[in-house]
């Protein structure tokens, strides 16, 4: 899909993105970095940030590989003060490094569910305030991604539902306080999107529909289909450019409709149980 933003958009921009070397994150960064953003890439696999830096670089984009544990304030700190030596500064922060599975509350263990809210909620903090001092500099601008599981009850998901709530009040919270530095602070919240880890992982298994009809799961979706990352990358667009400049302490809801109707497909899967 053709992005609907001018290129160059972001030319002279430095970006920094969590959770950059797969998925919707990867897809940000690189979108970021056709609008002309020099892109830091942060996760803790460093091969999978590479593969993602080099993509960048073959069409003329300049990228840094940040190895680092989101929650590891130290380590993250550590990394943009690598990304402010090497691009000079610091304007966008995207933060999609999150974790998740599928379990029931009941057998969900606490070391599981700290693992995400440690992951999500933690690393959103400890990238946001690593980062502020720089983004203070630049007036620059947050975008937490979460998920719409912060605010429709879902069975299985306890554990991000919590996490992803935390990110949203956060992001509230990060806006009102830190309006009068110029930094703006929103956050993005997919629904259901093709290609994805999470979809891989998170589509409730089992639920299926007679050989030729409709999916299921597309059914439940008010507009029809599934969304792409590329959808999920024009909306941090938005949020990132001057098109947002007076947006900030919002959730924006890329989810074609799903969260008007609840969490139907988990709730047929306790059903099934």
């Amino acid at each position: 899909m053709a992005s609907a933003f001018l290129p160059g958009l972001l030319a002279g921009r430095a970006a920094l993105v969590t959770g950059g070397g797969s998925g919707i994150g990867e897809g940000i960064a690189s979108s970021l970095a056709v609008q002309g953003a020099k892109v830091a890439l942060l996760g803790r696999t460093r091969e999978k940030l590479e593969r993602v830096a080099e993509k960048i670089r073959a069409v003329g984009g300049e990228a840094l590989v940040c190895p680092a544990d989101v929650r590891d304030y130290d380590a993250v700190d550590k990394a943009v003060h690598e990304v402010a030596a090497r691009f000079g500064r610091l304007d966008i922060l995207v933060h999609g490094a999150a974790g998740n599975f599928l379990a029931p509350a009941a057998s969900l263990s606490a070391n599981g569910f700290r693992a995400v809210v440690d992951i999500d909620l933690c690393g959103s903090f400890n990238a946001s305030r690593a980062a502020f001092a720089w983004l203070e500099k630049t007036r620059g601008s947050i975008v937490n991604i979460t998920a719409t599981q912060a605010t429709v009850p879902t069975p299985l998901q306890c554990h991000a539902g919590a996490a992803k709530a935390g990110i949203e009040k956060l992001t509230r919270d990060l806006a009102l306080e830190w309006a009068r530095f110029g930094v703006r602070v929103n956050a993005v919240a997919p629904g259901p999107i093709e290609g994805t880890e999470g979809m891989r992982r998170l589509a409730p298994p089992g639920i299926k529909g007679a050989e030729g009809a409709p999916d299921p799961m597309k059914a439940r979706v008010p507009l029809g289909r599934f969304g792409t990352i590329e959808e999920v990358c024009e909306a941090v667009l938005f949020l990132v450019s001057p098109a947002g400049a007076f947006v900030t302490g919002t959730t924006l809801l890329v989810d074609g409709g799903t969260s008007l109707v609840g969490a139907g497909p988990f709730l047929d899967l306790m059903s099934q149980g």
